[in-house]
């Protein structure tokens, strides 16, 4: 009999805040770098965070969660510019 390996997903969340277009943009360009999910919590909505129609469809004068599924830890260096 084979022993099987679990492996969990290990997913990461940070917060952030997105103060122009310009910046929303280049947010939306450095997520579509990231291999999987990666979602917007902003109070009672979810928004793909690579769709950049999703992000104006919320409130960007308000504090967001960016959840990374599958995180790794290369990806640091891509959220470390919206902490």
């Amino acid at each position: 009999m084979k022993d099987e390996v679990t492996m969990q997903n290990s997913s990461q969340t940070f917060s952030i805040l997105l103060s122009s277009v310009a910046e929303v943009k280049e947010f939306v360009d450095d997520m579509s770098k990231i291999e999987g999910d990666v979602l917007l919590l902003a109070g009672k909505y979810i928004i793909d965070a690579k769709s950049i129609m999703g992000i104006f469809s919320l409130d960007l004068s308000k504090e967001m969660q960016v959840q990374i599924e599958n995180w790794k830890e290369e990806y640091r260096k891509i959220v470390e510019k919206y902490l």
